[in-house]
């Protein structure tokens, strides 16, 4: 008897070394889920929401190197996936979704759940492998996988349900996988074009994006020779800590003041694996130098001198021996001296001796940083929990932090912290998670219950959609309680009702000891922490279209406290306090 489509479609899959496959069961992909559960190399796990089976699928692919798998099943199980699959597009992950479709007797039908998911799914996917009969088995599915392999990509693989039984009729096409991302670096030519430009500047810059995860060495050794600064992205900050030596932090809108004038104030600058998008915080007018391995990234961002095609790793091996002693060690030393400073200000504000209640959500987030293993892994939310991550947690020793920092979904911190704890579950995740973003995803809370998945959840609770509220006001519009309010439950009953546990923090002083019982426990815990909705995150740099916008905001709302809105007085309040020290 020969091998089913299900079970040829695993060979494949376990060769590229897949193991758990995330998805919400039904018609189309039940003989699949058959299959997976009956093979000992593979575990199903059952989600609640297949977008979030994207996203856990997309973190485990970024935190192994490897694929991540998800599945769904035709119509509206496969359109569930796709906000999880633009998170893995956005954040380069190696996914392939396997998807089912109405039997292929009844295409063009209009039969039930039927659409055409090729055209729905071709912006997110890279490619998908249409299998209509058995004898395109296992090539397709070879394609798709090896593609998300070695180009870091979303592929999908579709199998209609009166084609998903059958058995194939040969493995004429199988072969071995090549499993390994290609290595390349620039001509020598070019190399050396860069070495004459770095070798001529006075105030060098390194600025640091993902694509430096395999060369963090080289991008130290490249630092300390040109005595250059260090500054990273955001989703670079688990690459380079500041204990590291001359890392300066991220730029940006959640950046800060030495970050901010690395990058704005060399003279030369190096961007090493990084498609920063927002202009407005690159440089003009000087010489810029780009490495990337895609080259579509080269010179979208910021007018580009010399754009260098290659990975990180091999072109600063290549580039090193080429590069002088630098002289940019003043120009180092003082924006160290900024960044020095401005981290002396966020320990401030995240010291417990600040007891005004609301309370402050640095405090939670410095708190859990320094109680955390050296291996942790933060799965980080979109919002003000971002800001609190990037600005209060360190990410020394082994730490590694998954999120949606390109695609900005809300939502997406309880579920990467899934696939987290689904890699490991002995290794330590905290999920980061506003209240907002929580809300979106409690619902698999209990598949961390189910699975025994002791993971720790923070729960920035300020009943509001504060990121949100702070760009109205920054854009000059009043607060709109209608829009970013929020009725929440108690989080931490939630936890319980599910089977997990949880604590419900209002006081300073019960900060320590509630982060104690969640690393104490062995089953999913959540914090429900209640802070201040008036805590305001100030950019490295304020634009006066920033202050009139803000200014305009208050007034409105002024206007709006004197008719009878009182609850601005309180949002007043809180942001007086908030800012008090």
């Amino acid at each position: 008897m020969g091998k089913s489509i299900s079970e040829s479609l695993l060979d494949v899959l376990a060769e590229a070394g897949a193991h758990d496959i995330f998805g919400v069961a039904g018609d189309a992909i039940n003989p699949f889920v058959d299959a997976v559960t009956k093979d000992e190399r593979f575990r199903w796990i059952g989600v609640r929401h297949e977008e979030h089976a994207g996203y856990a699928a997309s973190a485990q692919s970024e935190l192994s190197g490897k694929i991540g798998v998800c599945a769904g099943t035709s119509g509206p199980g496969a359109l569930h996936l796709i906000n999880g699959l633009y998170n893995a597009q956005k954040e380069g992950g190696a996914v392939v979704a396997v998807t089912g479709q109405i039997p292929l007797a009844q295409r063009g039908s209009d039969f039930h759940k039927e659409m055409d998911l090729s055209k729905v799914f071709d912006d997110v996917c890279a490619y998908q492998a249409i299998i209509d009969s058995p004898a395109q088995m296992p090539r397709m599915a070879e394609i798709a996988v090896q593609r998300s392999l070695t180009e870091r990509v979303v592929t999908r693989i579709e199998i209609p349900a009166d084609v998903i039984g059958k058995d194939v009729s040969g493995e004429h096409f199988k072969h071995p996988l090549v499993c390994t991302l290609p290595t390349c670096a620039p001509p020598e030519e070019q190399i050396q074009m860069a070495a004459k430009v770095i070798n001529g500047g006075k105030r060098v810059t390194l600025y640091c994006g993902i694509g430096c995860r395999d060369a963090r060495e080289q991008v130290l050794a490249l630092a300390q020779r040109v005595q250059a600064p260090i500054a990273h992205t955001m989703r670079a900050k688990d690459i380079f800590d500041y204990s590291d030596g001359p890392v300066v932090g991220m730029t940006g809108l959640i950046g800060n003041p030495g970050g901010y004038h690395a990058v704005l104030d060399c003279d030369v600058l190096i961007m090493l694996g990084t498609d920063f998008p927002y202009t407005e915080f690159l440089p003009g007018g000087i010489p810029i130098i780009q490495v990337d391995r895609n080259i579509e990234h080269l010179g979208r961002r910021a007018p580009v001198t010399l754009g260098l095609v290659g990975g990180v790793r091999e072109t600063l091996s290549a580039l090193l021996p080429l590069v002088n002693e630098g002289n940019s060690g003043h120009f180092r030393d003082g924006v160290l001296k900024l960044t020095h400073k401005w981290l002396e200000q966020m320990k401030k504000q995240a010291s417990l001796s600040r007891t005004d209640e609301p309370l402050h959500p640095q405090l939670f987030a410095r708190a859990i940083s320094d109680r955390a293993a050296d291996d942790a892994c933060f799965a980080v939310d979109v919002g003000e929990c971002t800001v609190w991550v990037a600005r209060q947690v360190s990410m020394r020793g082994q730490r590694r932090m998954v999120g949606g920092f390109n695609h900005g979904s809300l939502g997406v911190g309880l579920p990467v912290a899934l696939g987290a704890a689904a890699l490991n579950p002995k290794r330590q995740v905290w999920a980061f998670c506003g209240d907002g973003g929580f809300g979106m995803s409690m619902n698999d809370f209990v598949t961390a219950v189910r699975y025994g998945w002791p993971i720790k959840v923070i729960v920035f609770n300020n009943s509001q959609l504060g990121f949100v509220n702070m760009e109205m006001e920054v854009s000059g519009m009043p607060r709109n309680d209608a829009a970013t309010g929020l009725l929440n439950p108690d989080f931490a009953l939630y936890a319980k009702a599910c089977g997990g546990e949880g604590v419900r923090v209002e006081h300073a002083k019960d900060i320590g000891r509630a982060i104690d019982q969640a690393l104490a426990t062995d089953k999913p815990f959540i914090i429900d922490a209640i802070v201040s909705s008036g805590e305001l995150v100030m950019p490295p740099h304020i634009e006066i279209d920033d202050v009139w916008g803000f200014g305009m905001t208050k007034v409105k709302e002024g206007l709006m406290g004197v008719k009878g809105d009182h609850a601005v007085w309180k949002e007043w309040r809180d942001e007086f306090m908030a800012q008090l020290h």
